[in-house]
């Protein structure tokens, strides 16, 4: 099936989809990101639970998910967003990739900050709030923050920003002009 196929068939689907429902994502070993109603090792779960329409597909592919905190916790920060990459970015081959999380007020004592590529935590960027990603593979990736009150236990993740790897082909090789 064609890609584009692909993405019509689960617009479609979703779209006309009136109880809530759950999808697996996953990008293969090629960069390729596919989608079912069958776990796979390593997929992300997606659960929908209303009609979706094309006008609230687009809000939400545009503006950043709202951060989720528990009520009478000590995680109240005034700013707490992932300000770069933006999302649907797309980088070229060997671009770095920087990330940055926007927060205030700064990182409260007995907090700390882990983040997610892809749903796996990075163990060597605790408690940064920038940070450049070396070469990634072409694919799709998503990036985000969490901090956690290692007191209480407590923990409130940032919005999730979805970008995109591409590497140049010999057929098709990147333009100078680009940047």
């Amino acid at each position: 099936m064609h890609p584009r196929q692909s993405w019509l068939a689960l617009s479609l689907l979703t779209a006309l989809s009136v109880q809530a429902a759950v999808i697996y994502r996953w990008v293969d070993s090629d960069g390729v990101v596919h989608y079912s109603d069958q776990e796979s090792p390593g997929a992300e779960r997606i659960v929908t639970s209303a009609p979706n329409t094309a006008a609230a597909g687009a809000r939400a592919a545009t503006a950043p998910q709202a951060t989720r905190k528990p009520a009478g916790s000590s995680l109240s920060y005034a700013e707490f967003t992932i300000t770069s990459p933006q999302a649907e970015q797309t980088f070229f081959g060997d671009d770095p990739i920087g990330v940055h999380l926007s927060l205030s007020p700064g990182l409260k004592t007995g907090h700390s900050i882990a983040w997610h590529v892809n749903g796996r935590q990075l163990d060597d960027q605790a408690d940064a709030v920038s940070f450049v990603m070396p070469r990634l593979d072409r694919g799709t990736y998503s990036v985000m923050a969490t901090i956690t009150d290692q007191q209480t236990g407590d923990s409130q993740s940032s919005n999730s920003v979805t970008f995109f790897v591409r590497q140049p082909s010999a057929l098709a090789p990147q333009s100078p002009l680009r940047k």
